[in-house]
């Protein structure tokens, strides 16, 4: 009698899993458990790597289909890090984030592509006051489970490149001192 219980309560809390994505529907963004990572080659010889916090912001999800998905996320600049006091106050300066004029970088996404089962999110990206397209490579979301106070809780991954050029980011410091490229992972966690 008590596994028929437990099985059938058991199957319930599936299916309520299940169907947290079989709509459309609205994730914010849990900003405790949110974090940029970033790495750039410095003078060709080593990689700098950092943080930035303060992601907030929403992800729809339509997991039927995902060209009906988007995002809109902000990104404090202010929090910054390389572990290293000097650095991250040039990193804040008008040499690069420039954090008094822009105190947050901004992404909005243009589409969302499925291609052979991987996620691709394309969206503008405004960083220290120039908006590009970049493109985003998605692992996940994954499947909803119950988090603290039983709210649903979801998760992603999200990886990509840009190139500070396009930008003009941090423009005094060419390539043999600074990489063009930076690449970044996003880890997000979103609520329901």
């Amino acid at each position: 009698m008590n596994r028929r219980i437990f099985t059938a309560t058991l199957s319930a809390l599936l299916l309520t899993g299940v169907s947290a994505f079989a709509q459309s529907s609205a994730w914010t963004i849990d900003t405790n458990h949110a974090q940029v990572n970033f790495a750039i080659r410095h003078m060709g010889v080593s990689t700098v790597r950092g943080s930035i916090g303060g992601v907030a912001g929403t992800v729809v999800w339509d997991e039927k289909n995902p060209s009906n998905s988007s995002v809109t996320a902000t990104i404090d600049a202010k929090t910054v890090s390389t572990n290293n006091e000097k650095r991250d106050a040039h990193l804040k300066s008008p040499d690069f984030f420039n954090v008094e004029k822009y105190p947050t970088l901004t992404f909005k996404s243009t589409s969302v592509t499925n291609e052979n089962g991987k996620l691709k999110v394309i969206g503008d990206l405004t960083l220290a006051g120039v908006t590009k397209s970049v493109t985003l490579d998605v692992d996940g979301p994954t499947a909803p489970q119950k988090g603290q106070g039983g709210k649903l809780v979801t998760g992603m991954s999200i990886t990509g490149t840009l190139h500070r050029s396009e930008f003009n980011f941090g423009s005094k410091f060419g390539s043999p001192i600074l990489g063009d490229d930076v690449q970044f992972t996003i880890d997000v966690e979103a609520g329901k």
